[in-house]
């Protein structure tokens, strides 16, 4: 391991140095999909969010006099259901575990801001690299009155989570 390196203890042993720096490259604030989608909210008229504000789950972009939270999902971490994307091959029942956490904590957010009254949207990564414009103006019409989101392709969630539209 490098020199001055802090393992949390919460992860297993990284693999090796490399896997290290991978892993403890990732952040969660100010990811590149979030910068993208905030720039294009930005050009389209929609500057007014907030950046984490302070509500259950503390969504990644929010407008919150519209009472609309953007959460932007990185396919890998919140295992996007259309890239399906492998689960590492080493320590697979600590990132098995993981990822159904993360995945139970996502739908336990958006459920509590649904209750609240908020029309929760989840944008996924690839999705905003595939088709950016689409996935804009589905956010701009819940932004501009819609409850859910109704561009082609989005599907709106039943259940629990019926006023979340996911952006896929």
């Amino acid at each position: 391991m490098r020199e001055g390196y802090v393992r949390d203890r919460r992860s297993p042993k990284p693999s090796s140095d490399a896997a290290s720096r991978v892993m403890s490259a990732n952040k969660g604030k100010n990811t590149s999909p979030e910068l993208v989608l905030r720039k294009m909210l930005r050009e389209r008229g929609h500057p007014g969010y907030r950046l984490h504000f302070n509500v259950p789950g503390r969504p990644d972009i929010s407008y919150p006099g519209r009472k609309v939270a953007i959460f932007v999902n990185g396919c890998f971490w919140h295992r996007c259901p259309t890239c399906d994307l492998p689960i590492p091959k080493s320590n697979t029942q600590f990132w098995k575990d993981k990822f159904r956490k993360n995945t139970e904590r996502d739908a336990c957010k958006a459920e509590t801001l649904t209750k609240m009254g908020w029309n929760v949207l989840v944008v996924w990564e690839c999705d905003l690299c595939n088709r950016p414009n689409e996935i804009v103006d589905g956010i701009v019409n819940a932004l501009e009155g819609a409850r859910t989101a109704t561009v082609s392709e989005i599907a709106t969630v039943s259940g629990t989570r019926d006023q979340q539209a996911y952006m896929h």
